[in-house]
């Protein structure tokens, strides 16, 4: 079976989108982001899981504007979330900077849509069918 995540696994570095915009988010405090955004332009393939579990606070979404901004054209980011576009903003607080991200994403990307269950859920149903 295949889900989400493994469309956005391949050659490139994966991470969890709350332990990315942690990483950013702690660098900006510490004033070492500029060397983080150097070191992740040298990654030909950035792929973000789970986009549209928790919701960034703005300086997150700036965060993640700004990297998008930056590969933008050069270097590919392959986006995992299991909510559709409208959902989104319920993870960026801001609606316009949802849709500047979002449009960022859209211009010259490619969505699949996989219209897949979670695996998840789909083993912990199996599981209680299979205890009774």
């Amino acid at each position: 079976m295949m889900n989400r995540g493994s469309l956005v696994l391949g050659a490139g570095v994966v991470v969890a989108s709350s332990a990315w915009i942690a990483a950013y988010l702690l660098a900006d405090l510490r004033g070492t982001v500029e060397g983080l955004l150097l070191s992740g332009r040298r990654i030909d393939l950035l792929c973000i899981d789970e986009l549209g579990y928790m919701q960034l606070d703005r300086r997150g979404a700036e965060m993640l504007f700004q990297v998008i901004t930056e590969r933008e054209g050069t270097n590919s980011i392959p986006i995992a979330s299991n909510q559709a576009f409208s959902g989104w903003t319920d993870t960026f607080t801001d609606p316009r900077l949802c849709a500047a991200i979002i449009d960022r994403l859209i211009f010259a990307g490619l969505i699949i849509e996989t219209a897949t269950r979670s695996y998840r859920r789909a083993h912990a149903r199996a599981r209680r069918v299979a205890a009774s």
